[in-house]
C-alpha cells in the first residue's frame, strides 16, 4: 500500500512516503534558502511529498536562529533553487507556514516583542545567539493584530506559490501559534478568541480561509498535534478538540490533516487517530514513530492515507527505495539535526 498512488488535493502522488517537516536550522542567520538546503531535499525527491521545515510567514518570529523564511523577495529566490531540483528529480514540495507565537524570543529577534494567544510564558529556557535564556512572557495579541497574522500566512502562501512549491502545509501543532489558541492549557482569553472551542479554533479557521483563497484549498495540507506537550502545550480533551476539528475540516476542502498521534515527552497519551479518521473524510497523514510495516499495516487497515516520516527520512535519503528493497537503514546522528553545513544534513549514504 506504501508504494500506491493517491490523490492529494492537486497533486497524484506516485506513493505514500511523505517528508515529515523537520527543522535543521541550515538558512543562516538571515533566514535564507541557500544551496545546501535544494541539494537535501533534492536527495528525498523519491518520496511521494515533501514538507519542508517550519518557514517564517513575518520577520523576528523566530525560535531557531537559523530557520528559513517566506516574507522577503530574497527568501522567494532562495526557495526557488529548492523547487526547481525537486522538481528535476520528478518530487512534489509543499511548504510549512508557520509563526512560533510565544517560542519566539526577543533576544533572537532584535528585540522584537515576542506574541501569542495569552500572556503566559513557556517553562524553561531557550538557545539564543548570547546563550540560555529564559522564555519571554509574550504579548497577548488584539484583535486588530490576529487580523495581521492571518493576512500573513496568506501572503506567505501566495509567496510559496511564487517560489514554485505545489502547496503549503499550515503549521497548527507543537506549541506553536496555531497551537497555542486551539488548546485551553496555553490560550487563557476571554473574548472571540477563548473559551469554548468554536472560539479557540476561530484563529485556525480564519487562516485556513485565507490561504484557501490565496492559492486554492486543494494546495493546502494542515499539521496537528492534539497529544504533543513540546513547548508546555496540553489541553483538558485532546480527543474532543481532535473529534471537533476533524469534522469542521471538511468544509475547507484541504489537501490533507497531517496529524501527529503521540506526546514527544509520553505525558499525554490517547487516541487521537481513530477519531480523526471517523470524522475527516479527506486525505489523513499519520506521523510519529512509524516503521515502514507499521505504515503499511495502518494504510492497508484504512486507518491512515499515507504516512510522514522524519528521523529515518533524516538518514535515508532514498528511504522509498530502501524499503522497497528491504535494505538495512541507516541510523541518524542526532547531534548533527541543529548543527549548520553538510555532516548529517546531506552526506548521509544511498544504497
Amino acid at each position: 500500500m506504501l508504494f500506491n498512488p493517491l490523490q492529494v488535493g492537486a497533486l497524484t502522488l506516485p506513493n505514500r512516503f511523505v517528508l515529515a517537516p523537520l527543522t535543521r536550522t541550515r538558512a543562516g542567520m538571515e533566514h535564507l534558502p541557500n544551496d545546501l538546503m535544494a541539494e537535501y531535499y533534492a536527495q528525498r525527491a523519491s518520496g511521494g511529498l515533501l514538507i519542508t521545515e517550519c518557514t517564517m510567514v513575518q520577520e523576528d518570529t523566530s525560535a531557531f536562529v537559523a530557520e528559513p523564511g517566506i516574507y522577503s523577495a530574497a527568501q522567494i529566490e532562495g526557495w526557488k533553487k529548492t523547487t526547481a531540483a525537486v522538481h528535476a528529480k520528478g518530487g512534489r514540495i509543499f511548504l510549512q507556514i508557520w509563526h512560533a507565537g510565544r517560542a519566539a524570543h526577543p533576544d533572537i529577534n532584535g528585540g522584537q516583542r515576542t506574541v501569542s494567544s495569552s500572556a503566559t510564558a513557556i517553562e524553561g529556557e531557550i538557545h539564543t545567539p548570547a546563550g540560555k535564556v529564559p522564555h519571554a512572557v509574550p504579548h497577548a495579541l488584539s484583535t486588530d493584530e490576529i487580523a495581521n497574522i492571518v493576512a500573513a500566512f496568506a501572503q506567505g502562501a501566495k509567496n510559496a506559490i511564487e517560489a514554485g512549491f505545489d502547496g503549503v502545509e499550515v503549521h497548527g501543532a507543537n506549541g506553536y501559534l496555531i497551537d497555542q489558541f486551539l488548546r485551553d492549557g496555553c490560550n487563557q482569553r476571554t473574548d472571540a478568541y477563548g473559551g469554548t472551542v468554536e472560539n479557540r479554533a476561530r484563529f485556525l479557521f480564519e487562516v485556513l480561509t485565507a490561504v484557501s483563497a490565496a492559492i486554492g484549498a486543494d494546495r493546502v495540507g494542515l499539521r496537528l498535534s492534539p497529544l504533543n506537550s513540546y513547548n508546555s502545550m496540553k489541553d483538558s480533551d485532546p480527543v474532543g478538540l481532535t473529534a471537533y476539528l476533524a469534522e469542521k475540516l471538511n468544509d475547507f476542502k484541504l489537501a490533507y490533516l497531517h496529524l501527529m498521534r503521540a506526546d514527544f515527552f509520553g505525558v499525554q497519551k490517547a487516541d487521537v487517530v481513530t477519531v480523526a479518521r471517523e470524522r475527516f473524510k479527506g486525505v489523513l497523514i499519520g506521523n510519529m514513530g512509524y516503521s515502514a510495516e507499521e505504515a503499511e499495516q495502518a494504510i492497508k487497515e484504512g486507518k491512515l492515507d499515507a504516512v510522514a516520516f522524519g528521523n529515518s527520512y533524516i538518514a535515508n535519503p532514498d528511504l522509498p527505495e530502501r524499503v522497497k528493497a528491504g535494505a538495512e537503514l541507516n541510523v541518524p546522528d542526532s547531534s548533527t539535526y541543529y548543527t549548520p553545513g553538510a555532516k548529517g544534513y546531506t552526506d548521509y549514504p544511498t544504497m
